[in-house]
């Protein structure tokens, strides 16, 4: 990330703290949305869309069942994250905004970078090479790809508003297009 990004993200976070939620942490934050990443990761694999409802938003939902139906095997092996191999998360945009109604939300866009052991082709659709490690020697081999997923969280911090995050964006890229 750049130097501004980060000092943008950084400010944000105090904006978060001092106007919404005094007990946020970003450490916390994260922690929570590597686990939600894991658990509907997972469920989109084993297409359990309807378990999905408290998690991720009906408009996302509504898309996720038409791509998914559609989605080869190894593709939708390849979307579940193990929380322990998820290698590397960063957060993305934060962004804080006001509808026209006075509603207050903070959206948070998370990256993360998993190791997977779907039967995928060395080259995936879009022509972009999958990052693959080999693990244990020439007999045993086992490969691993290296994929990414993008997780946009959105929380509402009107008054009276339910204190829960909800997946508002889900990208696979070259998986779930």
């Amino acid at each position: 990330t750049s130097p501004f990004a980060w000092l943008r993200t950084r400010f944000y976070y105090l904006l978060i703290r001092l106007y919404f939620d005094q007990e946020f942490s970003i450490e916390e934050f994260t922690r929570g949305a590597k686990q939600a990443f894991s658990v509907v990761s997972k469920l989109l694999s084993q297409c359990k869309l309807d378990l999905l409802d408290q998690l991720v938003s009906a408009e996302v939902l509504q898309v996720l069942k038409e791509k998914i139906s559609l989605l080869p095997d190894n593709h939708r092996d390849a979307l579940a994250a193990d929380i322990d191999a998820i290698m590397y998360t960063t957060e993305g945009d934060v962004r804080i905004y006001y509808d026209d109604d006075g509603m207050k939300f903070v959206s948070i866009l998370m990256r993360f970078w998993y190791l997977n052991g779907a039967n995928l082709p060395d080259e995936v659709p879009g022509e972009t090479k999958v990052f693959q490690i080999v693990f244990g020697d020439e007999s045993t081999k086992e490969k691993r790809h290296l994929l990414t997923a993008n997780y946009e969280f959105q929380r509402e911090f009107t008054e009276g508003a339910k204190p829960d995050w909800t997946i508002t964006r889900i990208e696979h890229p070259r998986l779930l297009e």
